[in-house]
């Protein structure tokens, strides 16, 4: 048996190349989806020549797949049991899968619209299947390399900092090198930066598979546990599902806001440069990342996160103000305040949902680290879903036509006309024509 399979003590600790092992995963899997999340709606409509309606409800209907997807890679984990450990396995299994579809998804055949939307469809679907496949099992792991608390708090603060780091890299990078790598063809430089984010990613989702111990499981942990006894590890979790509901609103207001960046910049201050800029400041998030094990000592978990909240709400008050006279410095400023605020939520989503499977332990006698950490990624991918789906949906509404200058609506003029009211006027980029 695996020597990573150890009996339950409150002093485990873990070295330093593991601790960064995880925490690498993280980044590449932030890295990876990171330019799908960011920048595939920008891709389907800018470069590929899909409908924003089409994509909007593509995205809502990987969301409601994900209904089954999530609790799906759960069950598995808490069926696995090999020498490797219960959630280890999935990184040597799975990263060359997602990292092949990492690629299909920015390969763009050359099909009539139909076609092209049924390509998505595929492509985008798989990607989103086989990433609950490696990201699930870097939550789901976490209790398990650890059962002291603070240790937790250590790994899920490294994490979030590669977290951050794979998320603000790519934001910074993507549209520069899709420039660079496609020479005024975007299809071209999508799929060259596609190419390599995937394998890099490959490269450090196997590395963590061979550099990372599973060390807590019980006895009754190295059998398979029915579904109905995993199910019961949720019976009363109100932990479990605080977090599941923060995970969720967390995603969709990242989504939305990472992606109606791209546009606003480009179409409205028609300074598209600027893009790289503003999702870059979520590195100011690992600042408040750092602190979060220092915080929490102090005020608690909780304390913290809220904190996190209303830093982050306070901030996109600011940035509210600062879109709606288009000012560059305050809209900064407002996205640094916000990502500093997000940076104590995301450096605490992990390590809460650990405790929230030692809770489900003490209260239901089940301890099922696979069902809990699926339902809170499924509330993660739900919100990412849903504000891609809110993204496409108002561009489509608003009349979008791809790389052409938006200009006012038949809807804002009779506001105008009849109520004096024009409540979009700064925003002609989300307006019909």
């Amino acid at each position: 048996m695996d020597k990573s399979v150890n009996t339950l003590n409150n002093e485990h600790q873990v070295c330093w190349p593991e601790r960064l092992s995880y925490g690498a995963s993280n980044f590449a899997c932030c890295l990876s989806f990171g330019l799908i999340g960011n920048f595939l709606m920008y891709f389907y409509t800018d470069a590929y020549g899909i409908y924003a309606a089409a994509v909007g409800t593509l995205f809502l209907v990987a969301r409601v797949i994900d209904a089954f997807n999530g609790p799906f890679w759960g069950i598995l984990i808490d069926h696995t049991h090999t020498r490797w450990g219960k959630s280890r396995p999935y990184w040597l299994w799975f990263s060359i899968p997602y990292s092949i579809f990492c690629v299909l998804v920015f390969t763009t055949p050359h099909l009539n619209l139909g076609g092209k939307i049924l390509w998505a469809y595929i492509t985008y679907i798989g990607v989103d299947v086989l990433y609950s496949g490696v990201n699930i099992p870097l939550t789901s792991i976490l209790p398990n390399l650890t059962s002291n608390a603070n240790e937790r708090v250590t790994l899920s603060t490294i994490s979030a900092l590669f977290a951050t780091a794979g998320s603000t890299l790519i934001s910074v990078i993507a549209l520069p090198l899709v420039k660079a790598f496609g020479q005024g063809n975007n299809q071209k430089g999508f799929f060259w930066l596609g190419l390599i984010l995937a394998f890099l990613s490959c490269i450090i989702l196997l590395n963590a598979f061979f550099n990372t111990r599973e060390r807590v499981q019980s006895v009754a942990e190295r059998r398979s546990l029915p579904i109905k006894t995993s199910l019961k590890a949720l019976k009363g979790n109100w932990p479990w599902a605080i977090i599941v509901f923060i995970d969720f609103v967390y995603w969709i207001g990242m989504q939305t806001r990472n992606q109606v960046t791209v546009y606003f910049f480009k179409y409205n201050m028609h300074a598209a440069w600027l893009t790289s800029i503003m999702l870059g400041l979520g590195l100011f998030g690992s600042i408040t990342v750092a602190v979060t094990p220092w915080f929490s000592k102090r005020i608690g978990k909780r304390n913290t996160m809220m904190v996190g909240w209303l830093v982050s709400i306070a901030g996109q008050l600011v940035m509210w103000v600062g879109a709606k006279v288009q000012n560059v410095p305050i809209i900064i400023a407002a996205n640094i305040i916000v990502n500093l605020g997000l940076g104590f939520i995301s450096g605490l989503i992990a390590v809460m949902l650990a405790d929230a499977v030692d809770y489900g332990e003490w209260k239901n006698g089940v301890r099922a680290e696979g069902i809990i950490t699926a339902f809170s990624s499924f509330g993660a991918q739900l919100g990412m879903g849903l504000g891609g789906a809110i993204t496409g949906w108002v561009l489509a509404l608003g009349g979008y036509v791809a790389n052409q200058a938006q200009t006012r609506n038949y809807l804002e003029l009779r506001l105008d006309s009849n109520h004096g009211v024009r409540p979009f006027r700064n925003c002609p980029a989300l307006l019909p024509r």
